[in-house]
C-alpha cells in the first residue's frame, strides 16, 4: 500500500469517527411517581428481625432448615429455573455478537484449481489449426477484510439494545427463581397444615374412641340409651372418615414440592413434623422500593430501555453507511511462484452504500419501533401498579389474619372448656349425649379454623415477601 494510499484511508477513517454519533433517543427510564407509604399498613407492626429482607436467602426468616434445605436445590434442580437460566446466557451470547459489529473481519483464502482452456495456433504456412484443451493449474492465496464503521451508532444501538435485553433476561431469571421459592415455601407450609391437621385429627379418633367406651359402659349398666352407642359410633366414623381423607392432600403437597426440586414424586418424601405457631413478618418499607427490589419490575425496565435503543437501530438506515474494505492476493500457475511480487493483486478502500427508495420500508420500522416502546412502558406501569397491589393485599391479609388469630385462639380455648364440661355433665346425667357430640363438633371445627388461619398467615407472610422482591434487587445486575 503506498503511502499516499495509506494517508487517504485514514483521513477517511479519522473524519468518519470525528463525525460519528448514535441517531435516536438517549433513554431515561419514565417517573413513576409513588406514595410515601403503603395505605394497608397503618398501626400494623410486622415482627423481628427487620433487615429480614437483606439480600441472600430470604426463607430463613423462618428458622425452619427442612424449608431451607428445599430451597437450596431451587437453583440446583427447579427446570423452569434453568431453562430461565439459559435464556439468560442467550442474552448475554446475543451481547457479545452484537460487540463483535465493532470490529472488522478478516478473512484468508488458499485455492488450487486446475483445470484446461482451448487454446489455437497456427502452422508455419499460416494455416488455423483447430483448438485443443490444455490442461494447467492455478494457485491463489490472499487475505481480505470489511470494516463497516460505525458513524450514525447503529452497531452502538444494537449493543445497547442487546444489553438491556440481557439484563432483562437476568431479572426473569431472578422471577422465575422467586417464584419457584415462594411455591415452594406455600406448599410446604400448606404441607405442614396438613401434618397438624392429621394430628388433630388423631387425638379426635382417641378421644371419641374414649367417649364411646364411656357410653357403651353406661349403656351397659342401664343408665344410657342404645341410642347414645350408635349416636357415638357414627360420630367416630366421621372422623376417621376425616382422619383417611387428610392424607389425599398432603400425598399432593409432596408431590407438588418433588417437582419444584426437580425429583419425581416416587423419589422424594417429607418426614411429618410439627407446624410452627409463630408467623414471621417483615416491615414493607415505601412503595419506591419496589422499583429496586422487584425483578419483575426490573424485567419491565429494563424492556424499555431495550426497545428505546431499537429507535436508533431504525433511524440509523436513513444514512448512508460507510465500509472500509481492502484485500492482498497472489495468484500464479506454479505454487513455488505464488508469492512472487508480480503475481499480488491487492485493493483498498472505502464504499459508501445509501438506499435512494424502499417503498416506506425504513418510515416503517421507526413508527413501529416507537409504537414498541411506547408499549413496553404501559407494560411497565402496569408492572408496577400491580406489584403495588400485591404488596398492599398481602399487608392488609396478614393484618387481619393477625385479628383473627387472636379471636379464634381464645374461641379454641372456650370450645375444649365446653367439651370438657358437657361430657363431665354427660357422666353425671344431667345431659342427654347429643350435648356432647355438639361440644365436640363444636371443638374440632374451631381448631380446624384456627389451624387454617394459621396456615393462610403463614402463606400470606410467604406471599409479602415475595411481592417485596426477597431477596433480590437490581445491584445485583451482573451485566451493567
Amino acid at each position: 500500500m503506498t503511502n499516499p494510499t495509506l494517508r487517504a484511508v485514514c483521513v477517511i477513517i479519522a473524519g468518519a469517527i470525528a463525525a460519528s454519533c448514535a441517531v435516536g433517543p438517549d433513554y431515561h427510564r419514565p417517573r413513576f411517581d409513588t406514595t410515601a407509604e403503603f395505605k394497608e399498613a397503618g398501626d400494623w407492626k410486622p415482627s423481628e428481625p427487620s433487615d429480614a429482607l437483606t439480600r441472600g436467602p430470604w426463607w430463613k426468616i423462618f428458622n425452619d432448615d427442612a424449608l431451607d434445605q428445599l430451597e437450596t436445590q431451587i437453583n440446583i434442580s427447579n427446570e423452569n429455573v434453568l431453562a430461565a437460566a439459559a435464556s439468560f446466557e442467550q442474552a448475554r451470547a446475543l451481547v457479545a455478537q452484537a460487540q463483535a459489529g465493532f470490529w472488522p473481519t478478516i478473512a484468508a483464502s488458499f485455492s488450487g484449481q486446475r483445470g484446461a482452456s482451448p487454446v489455437a495456433t497456427t502452422n508455419s504456412a499460416g494455416l488455423l489449426i483447430p483448438a485443443e484443451s490444455r490442461p494447467a493449474t492455478t494457485y491463489a492465496a490472499g487475505v481480505s477484510g470489511d470494516w463497516q464503521l460505525d458513524i450514525w451508532g447503529k452497531i452502538r444501538r444494537t449493543v445497547e439494545s442487546d444489553r438491556a435485553s440481557a439484563q432483562s433476561s437476568e431479572a426473569a431469571l431472578a422471577a422465575a427463581r422467586l417464584s419457584a421459592q415462594a411455591s415452594l415455601a406455600t406448599d410446604y407450609f400448606e404441607l405442614r397444615a396438613q401434618d397438624q391437621l392429621q394430628k388433630l385429627l388423631d387425638d379426635t379418633v382417641v378421644a371419641e374412641t374414649q367417649s364411646l367406651k364411656i357410653t357403651e359402659s353406661r349403656y351397659k349398666f342401664g343408665v344410657a340409651a342404645r341410642a347414645d352407642v350408635v349416636t357415638a359410633e357414627t360420630q367416630l366414623l366421621s372422623s376417621q372418615a376425616q382422619q383417611v381423607n387428610a392424607k389425599i392432600q398432603r400425598q399432593i403437597l409432596e408431590h407438588a414440592l418433588a417437582v419444584l426440586i426437580g425429583k419425581q414424586p416416587a423419589a422424594f418424601s417429607v418426614d411429618a413434623a410439627a407446624m410452627r405457631s409463630d408467623v414471621p413478618t417483615v416491615p414493607a418499607g415505601v412503595p419506591s422500593a419496589l422499583l429496586e427490589r422487584r425483578p419483575d419490575v426490573a424485567e419491565a425496565e429494563r424492556n424499555m430501555a431495550a426497545t428505546n435503543a431499537q429507535i436508533g437501530v431504525a433511524k440509523a438506515a436513513y444514512f448512508p453507511t460507510l465500509t472500509l474494505g481492502g484485500s492482498d492476493e497472489y495468484e500464479a500457475g506454479a505454487l513455488g511462484h505464488l508469492f512472487n511480487v508480480t503475481n499480488r493483486i491487492w485493493s483498498v478502500g472505502p464504499s459508501l452504500a445509501e438506499t435512494i427508495f424502499d417503498g416506506g420500508l425504513r418510515h416503517a420500522q421507526v413508527l413501529q419501533a416507537r409504537a414498541a416502546y411506547q408499549g413496553s412502558v404501559a407494560s411497565y406501569r402496569q408492572t408496577v401498579l400491580a406489584s403495588f397491589q400485591q404488596v398492599e393485599d398481602q399487608i392488609v391479609t396478614l393484618r387481619v389474619l393477625e385479628q383473627e388469630q387472636v379471636i379464634q385462639d381464645e374461641t379454641v380455648k372456650k370450645a375444649r372448656e365446653a367439651e370438657a364440661l358437657t361430657l363431665n355433665q354427660y357422666k353425671a346425667g344431667t345431659v342427654p349425649y347429643s350435648s356432647v357430640i355438639t361440644a365436640q363438633t363444636t371443638r374440632l371445627s374451631a381448631e380446624e379454623t384456627a389451624l387454617s388461619v394459621l396456615s393462610s398467615r403463614l402463606q400470606a407472610s410467604v406471599a409479602l415477601i415475595a411481592a417485596l422482591g426477597g431477596g433480590w434487587d437490581t445491584s445485583m445486575d451482573q451485566l451493567k
